[in-house]
């Protein structure tokens, strides 16, 4: 019901909660943890935006890593760069997207030497929410990097047996795993001192993961020794996962092995990284 004031004013009851809100003294109501974590996904979104050099690795890389690995290594791998690229384009897809999760824990520690931090720490919001905002807008990053890849793949020859619905259960399971693996470098983002450690750290454990894997040839063909390391690497388990449900046959052992050990992954290094960030 409206109502009319001396000056026969009306006020409809949206106006009325609007003139609280506004009235001296009166407090802005509490955003959400969601609401607060997708505002700092967009600010993330709008760094792209003002500085789009940062998008050349979720592009250019990929397209290079994909026709750089099919024509070098397709002929003697496979006996044709077409047949190796049907191999080869679930792995390069994981190896790409999960390489740039490192930029999460590079961003954050930026944030921190300039001081932005401390802002956030002063607002009536979610506590964790800006570094949830982070990697939610990295998740856009890994989806344009899957995007480019599976595109790339598709002129180059790879045909996914699994059709549409195939190639968008891989990118989710890869989209899962690596919004789990970035709090790993969130963490190292805010208990190392620069961004060049955070990337050294990055790269020391990224690189044998993703090279020391089934990745680019079966594990079968390697030395007994070297099997049982690869076979336990967490890279291999995705690329398994990604690869079968592109190809139309899940592998349900690998695929829960994947959700299982993303969930972990959020446990322990989100919890490390919530104390160490409320500590900084």
């Amino acid at each position: 019901m409206s109502t009319t004031t001396e000056n026969d004013t009306t006020y409809t009851p949206a106006a009325e909660a609007l003139a609280t809100i506004l009235a001296p003294g009166a407090k802005p109501p509490r955003p959400s943890a969601w609401s607060a974590s997708v505002t700092f996904g967009w600010r993330a979104m709008l760094k792209i935006k003002h500085v789009p050099e940062q998008l050349f690795d979720v592009t250019a890389f990929p397209l290079m890593m994909t026709l750089m690995f099919t024509y070098l290594f397709g002929g003697a791998l496979a006996g044709s760069p077409t047949e190796y690229l049907q191999f080869l384009l679930p792995g390069i897809m994981v190896t790409s997207v999960v390489m740039i999760t490192m930029y999460t824990g590079v961003e954050v520690n930026k944030d921190i030497e300039k001081g932005v931090f401390d802002r956030f720490r002063t607002l009536p919001i979610w506590r964790p929410s800006p570094l949830v905002g982070y990697l939610l807008g990295d998740l856009l990053r890994y989806t344009i990097a899957s995007v480019v890849i599976l595109a790339v793949g598709l002129v180059m020859g790879f045909r996914p047996q699994g059709g549409v619905a195939g190639m968008v259960g891989g990118i989710l399971l890869l989209l899962g795993f690596s919004f789990a693996f970035s709090w790993l470098w969130t963490m190292f983002g805010l208990l190392v001192r620069s961004e060049k450690s955070v990337m050294g750290i990055s790269m020391l454990v990224l690189m044998p993961l993703t090279f020391l894997s089934n990745v680019y040839v079966d594990p079968s063909t390697m030395p007994g020794w070297l099997q049982v390391f690869v076979n336990a690497s967490p890279i291999t388990h995705l690329v398994s996962a990604v690869r079968s449900t592109i190809a139309g046959t899940p592998d349900f052992g690998e695929i829960t092995w994947v959700l299982v050990s993303s969930g972990v992954l959020i446990a322990v290094f989100g919890t490390l990284t919530m104390r160490l960030y409320n500590r900084k």
